[in-house]
């Protein structure tokens, strides 16, 4: 008799292209509710900043202190290199406790085309 393999976690990933920290405040309300509905080690939660942003994860923004508990929660945080280029932003502009990746836009379409839940609060 074959057993079922277990349900993959629910895996949601959340687009941030506003430079709003109501809207950076709006995405890490969500991704703490998701947490707290399904269990913080049931779910995997990945948030995307790029454009406009990208502002919010620079080490001295006003949502800094909800990112890196956000983290310490484990969710992801990752940040765009290619806005940060544009924006002439180097790594040590921003929270040190976040992850990069190469374009904010592709991470979005690979992690769909994985499967991902996609929100943009």
């Amino acid at each position: 008799c074959a057993s079922t393999p277990p349900a993959p976690k629910p895996r949601i990933v959340m687009q941030v292209s506003d430079g709003d920290a109501a809207k950076w405040n709006l995405a890490l309300n969500v991704a703490g509710n998701a947490q707290k509905e399904l269990g913080a080690d049931k779910v995997q939660v990945e948030i995307v900043a790029f454009g406009p942003g990208i502002g919010m994860l620079k080490f001295d923004s006003v949502t800094a202190n909800r990112v890196n508990d956000a983290i310490k929660s484990g969710v992801k945080v990752v940040a765009c290199e290619n806005t940060m280029g544009a924006q002439k932003l180097v790594k040590a502009d921003m929270n040190p406790a976040i992850s990069y990746v190469p374009a904010g836009v592709i991470e979005i379409m690979t992690r769909q085309q994985e499967g991902w839940a996609y929100v943009r609060p």
